[in-house]
């Protein structure tokens, strides 16, 4: 049978309440343009990889040391995407087997933290992680979790405070620090944060999941160089399976994180998308991926000096990344009404806190903006300039009367079709 025949038959002939959805999706997709930081479009070999027969086996164990016969060729995937994210990270161990960016920092803290020890990360409001010490998280509840954050005011506004984590270190000795962040749009110093975690003994955890498509194509500094473990997921600015991973240089901890992600915080790895992502980890060794990410920067630094130039003010003052951290206080305006509003004309994006911020995380004074998924979908600088204007026009008319704000709604809502109408998602069927 032709592998093709196979993975592309059309669902519709066997379940049609389900074609139908994942068609509704596609159509969503397809006619929106997506600014969600945290979301990118895969490819169509990502999916056909990950929609593969590797589905229908278990490969509890690692390669060569399964619990289960017939794996021969799981064990191939999982060794060929563990070859190509060493060369791609230039590291020496990595385990692929995490099922999330949540759970590959689960495995961390199962392998070298007790219950109760002293973590230090970065506070949700300043940009940081549910899994860096958040109360509401695991990581919250079980340790004595100390947040650091940004400076409040200056030249350096926003900026990741090292003066505080250091001091914070210092007081309260944390076995571990974690540096990374969700939200937050600037170069993260890895090698101050080393320096910090040196003179107390701490294990440096840096969680680069936003940021590691960017560090493949050394358009950031691979953190890699800097600390004993390294966490990400495998979907976001790198563009494959939504999937997880974790890198290190140090034989031992590699031991300790093998045997916390199994058998210690989970069974069998989900071996189609193991395959999945040695596709995604694939493309970004090629030449094609560094220009892609190039792309993503330079689209966000549009975005940013487009919605600046409406009047908005950007949290940091710009970006080195792809992502866009929108201040909605100059304008009175919240981040849950100006999401939905987005939302409705087809523009996605999230409400998100910022530093300092007056209002509860469930309402907030900001937003998060991301530039991969369109960059994917082949938007340029010039078609960011337009969505930057989009975004301008839509929360503008907010502070206007209802006609006027369904006014300019309808004509946004024409033109995200119209401009999505040039770049189609997938151009032949998946």
């Amino acid at each position: 049978m032709n592998t093709s025949d196979l993975y592309f038959k059309r669902l519709k002939e066997t379940d049609t309440d389900v074609d139908l959805i994942l068609g509704k999706e596609l159509n969503r997709q397809q006619n929106q343009i997506e600014l969600i930081a945290s979301e990118n479009i895969a490819s169509l070999s990502t999916l056909n990889a990950q929609g593969s027969v590797m589905t229908n086996k278990y490969a509890e164990g690692y390669p060569g040391r399964r619990y289960y016969g017939g794996c021969e060729f799981v064990d191939e995937a999982e060794e060929l995407a563990l070859k190509r994210v060493k060369e791609l990270f230039n590291c020496k161990f990595a385990n692929l087997q995490p099922h999330s960016g949540a759970q590959a920092n689960q495995a961390v803290f199962l392998a070298l933290l007790q219950p109760h020890d002293t973590i230090l990360g970065m506070s949700l409001a300043s940009g940081g992680h549910l899994t860096h010490g958040a109360k509401p998280n695991m990581s919250g509840k079980w340790f004595n979790a100390i947040q650091y954050g940004v400076k409040k005011d200056g030249n350096d506004k926003d900026l990741i405070d090292y003066d505080e984590v250091e001091e914070l270190a210092e007081k309260h000795r944390p076995k571990m620090i974690i540096a990374g962040a969700s939200a937050y749009p600037r170069v993260i110093d890895w090698k101050k944060f080393r320096e910090i975690a040196n003179k107390i003994d701490a294990y440096l955890l840096v969680d680069m999941a936003h940021y590691s498509g960017l560090v493949a194509a050394k358009e950031y500094p691979n953190p890699i160089d800097y600390s004993d473990i390294v966490t990400s997921t495998t979907h976001k600015t790198l563009r494959g399976a939504r999937s997880a991973m974790i890198l290190t240089n140090n034989e031992e901890i590699i031991k300790k994180i093998n045997s916390a992600v199994f058998p210690g915080l989970q069974g069998g790895p989900l071996m189609h998308v193991m395959a999945a992502k040695a596709v995604t980890f694939g493309e970004a060794l090629k030449p094609e991926f560094r220009n892609y990410i190039k792309n993503v920067v330079s689209n966000a630094k549009i975005l940013a000096e487009v919605l600046v130039e409406r009047g908005f003010r950007i949290v940091t003052g710009g970006t080195d990344s792809h992502i866009v951290w929108l201040d909605l206080s100059p304008k009175n305006l919240t981040g849950d009404k100006a999401e939905k509003i987005l939302e409705e004309v087809g523009i996605a994006c999230n409400k998100n806190a910022i530093p300092y911020d007056p209002n509860p995380p469930k309402i907030t004074s900001g937003l998060r903006f991301g530039t991969p998924a369109a960059t994917s979908r082949g938007f340029n600088n010039e078609d960011f300039r337009i969505v930057g204007n989009m975004i301008g026009d839509v929360l503008d008319a907010l502070l206007e009367n209802d006609e006027k704000q369904q006014m300019v709604s309808k004509k946004i809502r024409e033109s995200v079709i119209s401009l999505c109408s040039k770049y189609p998602i997938y151009k032949e069927p998946y």
